[in-house]
């Protein structure tokens, strides 16, 4: 079926998942109606829609994880599930009617900033078209990322990655490898371990792990919370003050880790009983160098019998095998890649700009943006959770939200004062990519003894912000116009 893109639109927003719905809803709010959200994928959804691996669910409580001006409070769990957070997503399109605006199967191929002509050129898969200005809703975590292991193409079995789960192939009685311990891993190895002959986890450095505390939501609970929505906010403002104090080992003090190292440790203990298998499970690094992971039911999952927890390097990869460096071969018949995703978000690649350089080439030099939000050399240019314009202790909505309001103000700002052309200024750019360097010198993520995407390969904050959300949020409250340079020389943007 043939999909409708028109030749030119004001706005052009790149992912249909969580940022590119909460922009929808936001401009429309504002009254900008000439939007269009070009989504690769046959639905909204995003994460959501792309995630469908089993026990695939929110790490942040559901009461967090949703936007603040589309409270839910029907949950059935106080962490969501993907398909209940996809359902959820699904009916705030619907409530706020903003899926008219929405094209799927559009992923777009190349976008290219014309100077003479003041907008941005884009090829997609459903057609080109031009735009006054774009926007990127990308999520960093789109692309799959699997290693170049030796002999990966060899192998006669089964293979994918978790962004890519073969619904279709039965794991029972099959002889499974995973690789990779990261926190997609960490949901699906308990739901397939009771089903599989056998399963062997290659860990490459082992994971923190903080209990989950998941249950099931009651009847009076939820009827409560329809009822009394201020009780919601409340719920929503103490879940976000606890997950706001990872924020004192991530970048205050390291010092700070040890509760929650002490709490780790001591479920690692209730729940592992055997001492060399704990040994293997025990992180030699401080908490938060790399992504914490909430989780009651992995331990448990390496405990049984038919589950072999690996720690050795792996060598190669044969026909029907995995050979680890310490000479042991490990028959595999099912391997599945839990490998995490690549940073930056693959559509950085795409996107070229005033130099004809794209995005991504300016990241591997040195991850710039200028609150997450803008780039400087990418004029009539904004993007969520850009480098930067994320943090390690919060719900990345939070973020988002916070995000969402400063494009829509600058949108606004921009059409009130005729403007044709904006883009953040060097100097402002490089004196916020100083203070982001000092204040990421001492966190967690770049002295805590480990290498995560948290960083480059050169050891430099690969881009979260190393400072309090709330922080964040009062700076991205409005459009801060003097920071940019614009230009009403050409026509307005419409």
């Amino acid at each position: 079926m043939a999909v409708d893109i028109p030749a030119h639109v004001s706005v052009a927003v790149i992912g249909a998942g969580i940022a590119g719905i909460g922009l929808a809803v936001k401009l429309r709010e504002a009254g900008i109606e000439d939007f269009l959200i070009l989504e690769r994928a046959e639905d909204l959804g995003g994460t959501w829609l792309a995630n469908t691996y089993p026990g695939a669910a929110c790490d942040v409580p559901s009461h967090l994880y949703s936007y603040s001006f589309a409270p839910n409070p029907n949950w059935s769990r106080t962490y969501g599930t993907q398909p209940e957070i996809l359902a959820y997503l699904r009916r705030v399109v619907a409530d706020h009617g903003v899926r008219g605006h929405m094209r799927f199967g559009a992923d777009l191929i190349e976008a290219h900033w014309d100077e003479d002509a003041n907008r941005w050129r884009l090829r997609t898969g459903a057609g080109e078209l031009t735009a006054d200005v774009l926007i990127s809703a990308v999520g960093p975590f789109s692309e799959a990322q699997i290693p170049a292991l030796p002999g990966r193409e060899k192998f006669a079995g089964v293979q994918f990655h978790s962004l890519h789960w073969d619904h279709d192939h039965d794991l029972t009685d099959r002889r499974v490898a995973v690789i990779g311990t990261g926190a997609s891993a960490v949901q699906f190895i308990p739901e397939i371990a009771p089903k599989v002959r056998t399963l062997t986890v290659f860990q490459r450095s082992a994971p923190w792990i903080v209990s989950r505390l998941d249950r099931t939501t009651t009847g009076v609970e939820r009827a409560m919370l329809r009822r009394m929505p201020v009780l919601g906010k409340a719920i929503r403002g103490a879940v976000y003050a606890g997950i706001e104090g990872f924020g004192l080992v991530g970048f205050v003090d390291k010092r700070f880790r040890h509760p929650f190292e002490t709490l780790s440790k001591l479920q690692l203990l209730r729940q592992v009983r055997d001492p060399e298998l704990r040994r293997k499970l025990t992180p030699d690094y401080v908490i938060g160098c790399k992504r914490a992971i909430f989780s009651d039911a992995y331990f448990p999952a390496l405990t049984r019998p038919n589950v072999e927890v690996v720690t050795a390097g792996i060598k190669e990869i044969r026909a029907h095998s995995i050979v680890t460096a310490d000479g042991v071969e490990h028959p595999v018949d099912t391997l599945i890649w839990g490998t995490g995703f690549g940073v930056p978000a693959g559509v950085f690649e795409r996107v070229h700009g005033a130099d004809g350089r794209s995005i991504a080439d300016h990241y591997r030099e040195r991850p710039s943006s200028y609150l997450g939000a803008a780039v400087a050399g990418f004029p009539n240019f904004f993007c969520t959770l850009g480098p930067f314009g994320a943090a390690g202790n919060q719900s990345a909505i939070f973020m988002i939200e916070a995000q969402v309001q400063y494009i829509v103000d600058a949108l606004k700002t921009l059409r009130e004062r005729g403007v044709a052309r904006v883009e953040v200024k060097d100097e402002v750019q490089a004196a916020f990519l100083d203070e982001v360097a000092e204040r990421s010198r001492e966190t967690a993520w770049l002295t805590g003894g480990c290498r995560s995407y948290y960083q480059t390969a050169d050891g430099h904050n690969a881009g979260l912000y190393p400072n309090w959300s709330f922080e964040y949020r009062n700076r991205t409250r409005r459009f801060d116009a003097e920071s940019y340079e614009l230009d009403t020389c050409e026509a307005s943007l419409r």
